[in-house]
């Protein structure tokens, strides 16, 4: 009776935390430290808290539960739409959402989440203003060629865009260069052995690196391609429907961007990804789809250097099943 948890459903919110629990039922308390150790102190002594990943809002919430010792999951909000839809689920507020993902914690036990090591959280953040930067620049590149192609002669208007760019230029390069001192730092082996690979350079080594916690998650080369949205999607049924196959796109868009520029060296200098690239093109297929293909192709021996331990050898073909 010792290991059995007694679960405790919880929907966070920037304000406040919605609690579902056999022994309390349906309580709200606030979303800061007070109201975390009101909920701490009236719950059961084992009981294994579970909530939804809400942007920022949920992680002051799970780290102060685990180090205070408790079992702690973090469940992704899609896996607990489609538990809400398969039971037919039609309303959405914040007491049916704690409600649901109580009875999803009950039925599916989810696992024991960790908090991610400190260096990694801090390249996560580095990551985050990082994108907001490269979609400003993005923004101002394209207003840049659309003025140009009109004619637009150097003005102010001009002038203002280029120096604006050059300045996110070097605040990008700063970040960059900081998320890669703290990977040289904090894994060097997994940061040089990815760099052995054909195609892997420097930036895209240390995001793959950031983004994945270094694979430690992953049972598997799918799972990472699924995680980063470059797993196929392919929609038929029956013989009415046959959607055209794509990738998902889910995840972090700027790793799979960097996988995708990568392809394109990995087609020329990586023998698997060459072999691949020209198997894929003699069959009719386009050259997009076949890079996309190299760029699976890629994760997938970048997932098994890092499960082995391994630097990158061109002749090596892994025993193990799940780095195949």
């Amino acid at each position: 009776m010792d290991k059995i948890n007694h679960y405790c459903g919880i929907d966070v919110s920037k304000d406040t935390i919605d609690v579902k629990s056999i022994q309390t039922g349906h309580k709200v308390y606030d979303n800061n430290f007070k109201g975390f150790r009101k909920l701490l102190k009236e719950s059961f002594p084992k009981t294994h808290f579970v909530m939804e990943a809400t942007g920022v809002y949920h992680e002051k919430l799970a780290h102060f539960l685990y180090n205070k010792g408790c079992s702690v999951s973090v469940v992704n909000p899609l896996v607990i739409k489609r538990f809400s839809q398969m039971l037919l689920r039609s309303t959405k507020t914040d007491k049916a959402d704690s409600e649901m993902i109580f009875k999803y914690a009950t039925k599916n036990h989810p696992n024991h989440w960790k908090p991610l090591a400190a260096y990694i959280e801090a390249c996560k953040d580095l990551n985050g203003v990082l994108s907001l930067l490269l979609k400003q620049r993005t923004a101002l590149l394209n207003k840049q060629h659309s003025l140009q192609s009109k004619g637009c002669k150097e003005t102010i208007t001009l002038r203002c865009i280029k120096h604006c760019i050059k300045n996110l230029n070097l605040r990008i390069k700063l970040l960059e260069d900081q998320m890669e001192h703290y990977i040289e730092l904090h894994e060097p082996g997994l940061y040089n052995r990815l760099k052995t690979i054909p195609g892997i350079g420097k930036k895209t080594a240390v995001f793959l690196i950031v983004i994945t916690d270094g694979f430690r998650h992953f049972e598997s080369s799918k799972q990472v391609s699924s995680y980063l949205g470059l797993s196929p999607s392919i929609l038929t049924s029956g013989s009415s429907i046959k959607g055209q196959s794509r990738i998902t796109k889910s995840g972090n868009g700027h790793i799979r961007n960097l996988l995708f520029l990568s392809s394109f060296t990995a087609c020329k200098y990586n023998p698997a990804c060459k072999s691949l690239f020209d198997r894929i093109t003699q069959k009719g297929k386009s050259k997009k789809l076949a890079l996309i293909a190299v760029a699976n192709k890629l994760l997938k021996q970048a997932f098994a250097i890092a499960k082995s331990g391994e630097s990158f050898n061109p002749e090596y073909v892994s025993m193990h099943p799940t780095m195949r």
